[in-house]
């Protein structure tokens, strides 16, 4: 119902809504684009700067934006063990937070410039995401990090594998459901090479478990107090959402730019069309993707927080490219056709 509310909301403000002048004038005039995919795509010069826009701009605003607010959630529920309603709480508490930042920093990039500001945002998320979630696992599940300390895993084995897309026709060897019994408890280990077509071993402390055997890897984690959900005496709420508004406050910095930025970026005649490609991309795959990406990656690492290594990677490459090869855009007069 809710659903149906907000759809028929948006409806209504489309409609309502009118074309820019300089659209309006351009088309009166006949100066729009016949084949705006051709200029946009087939066109060196143009297609530069569709590639510019999503590697300098638009990838780091996406995995950025999925960070802060879609993995900060998984990472509470699914990593941190916490109440989902608690984990719910501490994120609808920091995106009222951050909320209007976006608009903040929106006006801050009319005054100083849309790319020092989005740079910024991704150069933060790079530098401080491991220490954030790092700091997420002490205040919201002590009793793990506790246990990840004083708990040596390691697994020796040779067929281990990553399915990215299963299908009921995946077969999953021993070492695969190893891998996925520890993840899924969020437990780091080391894994290191076996002898060819041996099973694997899986090393508790000083416990060796070969094969795949549930009942045996259960009842040694529960022999040394695994904790299986944090205590919710033990999650220090004003500090996650601190942590996780911090995350927003760099979704907000990459955001809240960026419509002008694109806007400011392309000729009108092939605007939408070019804009288009890089954003979607930038947040459909680049950021999309971060969930998957980063849960394949910790099964395949043995490390929680190996996934980071996505958005802090992509991140730094849009610093890269968009520092460089990406000229500043905010006094650049979109009314010329």
């Amino acid at each position: 119902m809710v659903s149906l509310i907000l759809l028929v909301i948006s409806i209504y403000i489309r409609l309502k809504l009118n074309e820019s002048p300089i659209f309006v004038r351009m088309k009166a005039e006949g100066k729009g684009s016949r084949a705006p995919l051709r200029e946009s795509f087939a066109e060196w010069s143009n297609l530069k700067i569709v590639l510019l826009a999503l590697f300098g701009a638009a990838a780091g605003q996406g995995v950025v934006w999925y960070t802060g607010q879609f993995y900060a959630l998984f990472f509470l529920m699914g990593t941190l063990k916490i109440d989902w309603k608690t984990a719910y709480f501490i994120l609808a508490v920091s995106l009222a937070l951050g909320t209007g930042l976006f608009v903040l920093f929106g006006w801050l990039s009319d005054r100083i410039g849309r790319k020092r500001i989005m740079m910024a945002g991704c150069l933060l998320g790079a530098l401080t995401y491991f220490p954030i979630y790092h700091a997420m696992t002490h205040y919201g599940n002590p009793a793990l990090e506790r246990f990840a300390d004083n708990t040596r895993i390691s697994l020796t084995a040779t067929d281990c594998q990553v399915h990215l897309f299963p299908n009921p026709k995946t077969r999953y060897s021993e070492c695969d459901k190893v891998q996925d019994f520890l993840s899924k408890r969020s437990l780091s280990y080391e894994t290191t090479e076996g002898a060819a077509g041996a099973r694997p071993i899986t090393h508790i402390n000083d416990l060796a478990i070969e094969g795949w055997d549930e009942p045996k890897l259960t009842g040694a984690l529960k022999a040394l107090d695994y904790p299986s959900a944090a205590k919710a005496e033990d999650v220090n709420v004003p500090m996650l959402i601190l942590l996780v508004f911090i995350q927003l406050v760099y979704v907000t910095m990459v955001y809240g730019p960026i419509a002008a930025f694109l806007v400011e970026l392309f000729p009108t005649k092939i605007r939408y069309t070019s804009m288009s490609l890089p954003y979607h991309i930038g947040n459909g795959w680049f950021g999309g993707m971060l969930p998957l990406t980063t849960a394949a990656v910790v099964a395949a690492n043995g490390n929680i927080y190996a996934g980071l290594w996505y958005p802090v990677i992509v991140a730094a490459i849009t610093l890269i490219i968009g520092s460089i090869f990406i000229k500043e855009t905010k006094d650049h007069k979109i009314q010329t056709i």
